[in-house]
């Protein structure tokens, strides 16, 4: 154990203090850690840290529950009997990794490295170990279930379009006098380092809140101006607000000129795009529209957070881009108070990509369609998840036989859960690293143990990519045989006699603590606790922007070299009212999906009784008028049926949704219900989302929201548990 300067004297024994960062969501709160004789009995907020000033979310008070949970996995399983037969046998450490290796190198041998795929969850501590691991092995398909729909769409598209992904300026001297939200509501998740708490001490400034979102969220009840967008019109919006920006001449006039790339272009393509022609395909008034885009143009500085619900339909990519000139037209990048550039803290993490051959990176299932998922103009190449769930299914391109999961319950957080179960039982090997038993680790050959945040040692660059304040994870006990994720990589590529790979996990943390220039080891990190950067702003005065024209290209060159349009665009999702009228017939309501809800982190933590006390079961959003029709009343639980299936949800009743909207959650099973399936088939969004396509020509994007669904009485699960609705 490293044991941090501070020690508690008068316990018996004595209490250690030490500092990390929580990693129960990717909000990267700071943290003291107190251990007493190996145990930890009490995590608290760190009072210094710039990201959350010593508070806690209702997640992280919780972490000695999550930590000593009787329901942990323990140690090492191997399946007995059929694949979901629930029967478990335990082996040791040795004889996992031994045959895990074996299995893994038979299958390379005679299928090509490419048959074993890799997949882990949404901000895990080790998701870049994933790919490393994938790259040392020699396969170019690891997955997550978030990359083509959640951040990672931003992050390749403002790489191209800016040199460099923007984030918040949460952590200067200026607070913002306008902040607009869209598609983001962060006091219930607050991820990425722009956590929940840094979010409010803005507001505490009192500046003005626009805010879209199909629902009246607590910031939009805070709002000064709430649109109530259509789901799935953001494009439609984005390119309104532009027109009335460059129309009525409110743009930072010398800011575009000197620093922006295409704007003649842009004020040529959105001048049809006015506010009435947005305004019955938004379902937002025109006049709102106007307002909305004049208060943030005349704001300074103003800053603008948005969210993974821009990511969710197969049009996403140039939704971003449209949305991102909104900062840039009105001069708000990269000054305080606005969106910023980071300083990029820690150095570039050694993907190991360059292990790869260009035959074995042009066989990542999807590259040769989606270059900005996997291929050139990807920051971290990836597989596309329906193309490889096809591979596993039908041996299409070629036969995917393993899949190796690492911190991602594949049954809940894959869209179309049916599709994802059926092409999980083709395999002829799984393995599976979790805190718990979920659904999917119970359909795995091999289980292994995964160490919970407190047992690990990693670093954090925060916000991600910006890396403007580095914090050290730092390891302060250990629970029975888990190990960490990335633990396991460096044993495996050893044991497999990968040509590399084989590093110590505090080699490749020192790597990148010096490739960032900050001056200090990963031991002293842990001392420190973190380390916040030095800030410089305007730093595109010396040198430009990392593009092609040294500019913010409105433009982009790098999208019309990629074969991709130049400029942003409105097309409609495949599955929405306006698109799909036969469709809208049978399915008359517009369903919404993945609000954040703030006790569980997607699909995790529902194991915890003080955070399932808070919300017991699943809820879905319904207008009064609606559910009145529909013979629904509050607290009722309702199917909500789309072409894929259908699954039941508890009914909210509220006026804070339009008529024609539902709002279901995500993430849900119940790991209180009996195994192997764990209810996972009753509650789950996934059920209803489409990962078929059309896709997003760049990102290869399916629809997880705006999707056409029914809705109806049912019964209550709890007299019918464990069956397929």
């Amino acid at each position: 154990m490293t044991i941090q300067q501070k020690e508690i004297s008068g316990t018996n024994p004595p209490t250690v203090v030490l500092k990390s960062v929580c990693r129960s969501c990717h909000g990267g709160c700071g943290v003291l850690m107190h251990v007493q004789d190996g145990v930890l009995v009490k995590v608290e907020g760190d009072p210094d840290s710039p990201l959350n000033h010593g508070r806690l979310c209702p997640i992280g008070t919780v972490t000695t529950d999550l930590v000593y949970h009787p329901d942990r996995l323990k140690y090492p399983m191997r399946r007995l009997g059929e694949r979901g037969s629930g029967r478990w046998q335990r082996i040791s450490w040795d004889a996992a990794l031994g045959e895990i290796s074996e299995k893994l190198l038979a299958i390379r041998d005679k299928f090509g490295p490419e048959a074993i795929a890799l997949g882990t969850g949404t901000g895990r501590h080790h998701i870049r170990w994933v790919s490393r691991f994938g790259n040392a092995l020699g396969t170019p398909n690891w997955c997550e279930p978030g990359f083509a729909q959640c951040f990672h769409p931003r992050v390749n598209t403002t790489i191209l379009t800016f040199g460099d992904l923007p984030v918040c300026d949460y952590t200067g001297d200026v607070p913002p006098k306008c902040i607009l939200f869209w598609g983001h509501n962060p006091l219930n998740s607050g991820p990425d380092g722009e956590t929940r708490f840094n979010v409010r001490e803005a507001l505490a400034h009192d500046p003005d809140i626009i805010v879209i979102d199909p629902r009246e969220t607590e910031l939009a009840k805070r709002a000064k101006l709430w649109l109530r967008v259509r789901p799935g019109a953001d494009d439609a919006l984005a390119l309104a607000m532009l027109n009335v920006i460059i129309g009525e001449r409110l743009y930072d006039e010398p800011f575009v000129r000197a620093w922006t790339h295409g704007f003649e272009a842009l004020a040529e393509r959105v001048k049809p795009h006015t506010p009435e022609w947005a305004e019955p395909i938004t379902w937002v008034a025109a006049d709102k529209i106007r307002n909305a885009a004049r208060l943030f143009a005349k704001a300074k500085p103003a800053m603008m957070e948005w969210g993974c619900a821009l990511e969710h339909t197969p049009k996403c990519i140039q939704t971003i881009r449209a949305v991102s000139m909104l900062p840039v037209l009105t001069g708000n990048i990269d000054v305080p108070g606005g969106w910023v550039f980071g300083m990029h803290g820690l150095g570039r993490f050694p993907s190991l990509i360059e292990n790869l051959t260009p035959e074995a990176n042009a066989k990542r299932l999807g590259a040769d369609r989606f270059k900005l998922l996997g291929g050139e103009g990807a920051d971290l190449p990836a597989a596309h998840i329906p193309t490889l769930l096809q591979a596993m299914r039908e041996g299409k391109p070629y036969w995917v036989k393993a899949f190796l999961v690492f911190g991602n319950n594949t049954l809940t957080t894959y869209a179309n859960s049916s599709a994802a179960y059926e092409a999980l039982m083709k395999l002829d090997f799984i393995v599976c690293a979790d805190l718990f038993m979920t659904p999917t680790a119970e359909l795995a050959d091999i289980v292994l143990p995964a160490a919970s945040w407190p047992e690990i040692n990693q670093l954090a660059g925060l916000p991600t990519i910006a890396a403007n304040v580095v914090l050290a994870n730092q390891k302060a006990v250990r629970t029975h045989e888990c190990k960490s994720d990335e633990e396991i990589f460096v044993e495996l590529a050893r044991r497999m006699k990968l040509p590399v790979g084989t590093e110590s996990v505090e080699d490749v943390l020192n790597a990148q603590l010096k490739g960032g220039g900050l001056g200090v080891s990963f031991d002293e990190l842990k001392q420190k606790g973190w380390v916040k950067v030095p800030f410089r702003y305007r730093k595109y005065e010396n040198g430009g922007f990392r593009t092609p024209t040294g500019k913010i290209e409105l433009y982009s060159t790098r999208f019309e070299q990629l074969g991709y349009a130049p400029l942003p665009y409105y097309e409609e999702a495949p599955e929405t009212p306006i698109s799909a009228p036969g469709v809208a017939e049978d399915y008359p309501l517009v369903l919404t999906t993945g609000g954040r809800i703030p006790f569980f982190f997607n699909s995790e933590h529902r194991q915890i009784e003080k955070l399932r006390k808070a919300c017991r079961d699943p809820i879905a959003e319904i207008h009064p008028e609606t559910a009145a029709r529909l013979g629904i009343a509050g607290g009722d639980w309702m199917w909500i049926e789309t072409r894929r299936g259908r699954m039941r949800q508890q009914a909210k009743l509220t006026a804070g949704i339009d008529p024609r909207v539902v709002s279901a959650q995500h993430g849900w099973w119940f790991p209180d219900q009996p195994g192997p399936e764990y209810g996972v088939w009753q509650s789950n969004v996934n059920l209803l989302t489409d990962n078929q396509p059309p896709y997003d020509p760049a990102m290869g994007t399916y629809q997880l929201r705006a999707l056409l669904c029914r809705v109806a009485p049912a019964a209550d699960p709890q007299k019918n548990a464990g069956g397929v609705a």
